[in-house]
């Protein structure tokens, strides 16, 4: 009695969402808590997009829609790949799921098998880890610090290939780093990955729309590649829709046809009503996409000023998403009343202990040293949660 499958013993749980958690606990406690771990946009979804699910809700799309999404809403996902990404699918090629993280989960358990190896550039997202243990892979992880500005190399990228490599995940404009892949450095990746027609190329492209620096580049723009690059994407982040819980992938129909066949024995097709209010968020008006985009930007270069003045942060100025990810290791060592900081896990307790700010420890993310902060919230939150921090950290000796 009470022994779980392996599996779920094995698992780590997320430690992003594990922080939210303990940040309402104080919440609750009535601790005036300033919640910064969380990368969700604090914005509404535009009305346009919920005013298509209230027509839906009228038009009887209470039924099951097909596995991989209804028809209507393929197609529109493949116009904007057209569109915007110049890259051109067919409606076959798309699955839409319950969120981009089932996304990223149907292709890896879909390509991957027991002994496979993936890489992972780290700093990664916290559930790539462990949806490759799920697949019974084996992570490979390839570093790249604050000093290239957390990517990896062309050099890094072929080091790291062995006989056993399946897949490689990519992310970018990157959770937690907000770095981007510019079109030079995706394709040398490209190059060295055109050599071992066997890899699997998973591109994680879900704050595609929050880039301060340009065009969006994907990297299954690049022939040499393009048949083996599941693009994962979704409307969660730049239609403010993380509850309505809508990703999709782009990829070779026999991906998408094992992803299909995969979905349909898990949770056959997403929520109808959703899909159409996704359906809209596509085909029309994107004006809200940039108005959010416009003040994300806004909210990152005073992040960025107020992060950079805190002693002892080494801090890059990120390119795109919703998040700073300063290396805080300064502070390793250094106590206050009795409490010693050995790590980014302590220090994000500390602060959220002492000073009330909630962030999630660097090494969630493969990267020790960092911790990582979302300005997805107000602009006179940020102020004070900053402020906070670093009054905290001046604390500790």
């Amino acid at each position: 009695m009470g022994q779980v499958a392996d599996r779920i013993a094995n698992l780590s749980a997320s430690e992003t969402l594990a922080m939210s958690q303990k940040s309402s606990e104080l919440k609750a406690q009535g601790f005036d808590v300033i919640n910064l771990s969380v990368g969700e946009p604090d914005f509404y979804t535009p009305d346009h997009i919920k005013e298509a699910a209230k027509k839906a809700i009228d038009g009887n799309y209470s039924f099951y829609s097909p596995v991989t999404g209804f028809p209507s809403l393929r197609k529109a996902i493949c116009a904007k790949l057209e569109k915007e990404n110049n890259l051109t699918f067919q409606p076959e090629q798309i699955v839409c799921s319950n969120g981009a993280k089932q996304s990223v989960y149907n292709a890896l358990l879909s390509v991957v098998n027991a002994g496979d190896e993936v890489i992972i550039p780290a700093p990664y997202w916290v559930s790539y880890i462990e949806m490759v243990k799920l697949a019974e892979g084996t992570s490979v992880i390839v570093s790249a610090g604050i000093e290239q500005n957390f990517k990896i190399t062309a050099t890094q990228l072929e080091n790291a290939i062995t006989p056993k490599t399946r897949a490689i995940i990519l992310c970018s404009p990157s959770n937690p780093t907000g770095s981007i892949y510019s079109k030079a450095e995706l394709e040398g990746l490209a190059n060295v990955l055109a050599k071992h027609p066997n890899i699997i190329i998973l591109a994680d492209e879900i704050y595609e729309h929050i880039n301060y620096v340009g065009k969006h580049e994907s990297i299954a723009q690049f022939e040499n590649v393009r048949d083996r690059v599941v693009i994962i994407n979704g409307v969660s982040k730049g239609y403010a829709m993380t509850g309505w819980r809508l990703g999709w992938i782009a990829a070779p129909k026999w991906i998408a046809d094992a992803c299909n066949k995969l979905q349909g024995q898990v949770t056959s097709g997403p929520s109808s009503i959703t899909q159409k209010a996704a359906e809209a968020a596509y085909t029309g008006d994107q004006s809200c996409v940039e108005t959010m985009r416009v003040a994300f930007e806004r909210r990152r270069d005073l992040v960025y000023k107020l992060t950079s003045e805190i002693e002892g942060f080494k801090i890059e100025k990120p390119d795109g998403a919703f998040y700073v990810f300063p290396d805080c290791s300064f502070y390793f060592g250094k106590s206050f009343n009795g409490r010693k900081i050995e790590n980014s896990g302590d220090l994000a307790m500390f602060l959220l202990e002492e000073g009330h700010v909630a962030c999630v420890a660097g090494q969630a993310f493969g990267a020790p040293n960092c911790i990582r902060f979302s300005y997805a919230t107000a602009d006179e939150l940020l102020v004070e949660a900053l402020k906070r921090v670093k009054e905290t950290l001046a604390k500790l000796k």
